[in-house]
């Protein structure tokens, strides 16, 4: 087993998936440390105003968690685009089901990108979603800073207030502040643009 530690990073996931399933602890953590980064920018667009980011973050990981216990080489699919499906439907559960009075803060989540569409939407309403996104998205850039712009490019990239901070030179508190301004922002031209 010390000659699979070793050389466990030169799987590919297909292969860790089934290592995985075999019991070996390694391929799933392997896993895990490869598709954080993801898992981060999968969770990003959504906002819990009043919550934490970290809660979305943690159910986009019982999501990869699901992908890699549930994977199965021989549908012909590849463990990413599983991943990436697993990830977003148990973040789009999350939100669903906060739903309920009890659980408020994921009541006012704003997603910065369109919500993933179900195979039962159409090609008008894809169309339609992708013409609102680009309508917010001008109106939104009109609104912000360039600091703005440049927190937010990487926001959504998944990194980190502290890897924004260093990209950007500016103080953790200047990177965080600039993610406030652009949730209300945010939140002011969903309001705009639903009101159109």
């Amino acid at each position: 087993m010390s000659g699979l530690t070793l050389k466990i990073n030169e799987y590919s996931d297909e292969a860790l998936c089934s290592l995985a399933a075999q019991g070996c602890q390694n391929a799933e953590e392997e896993l895990v440390k490869r598709y954080f980064r993801h898992v981060r920018v999968c969770a990003r667009p959504y906002f819990l105003a009043g919550g934490d980011s970290e809660d979305l973050i943690q159910e986009a990981m019982f999501g990869l968690l699901k992908a890699i216990r549930e994977f199965e080489p021989s549908r012909d699919a590849r463990f990413k685009t599983f991943a990436e499906v697993c990830i977003r439907n148990r973040i789009c559960s999350a939100v669903a089901s906060a739903a309920r009075s009890k659980h408020a803060p994921l009541n006012d989540s704003i997603p910065f990108e369109s919500p993933m569409m179900g195979s039962e939407a159409s090609p008008e309403e894809l169309y339609i979603s992708r013409e609102e996104e680009t309508e917010l998205l001008t109106r939104l850039d009109q609104q912000l800073s360039s600091l703005e712009r440049e927190v937010l490019t990487r926001f959504l990239l998944g990194l980190s207030y502290q890897e924004i901070s260093e990209q950007v030179g500016r103080p953790v508190k200047s990177v965080d502040n600039a993610v406030q301004r652009i949730r209300r922002k945010v939140a002011g031209s969903l309001g705009v643009f639903s009101e159109s």
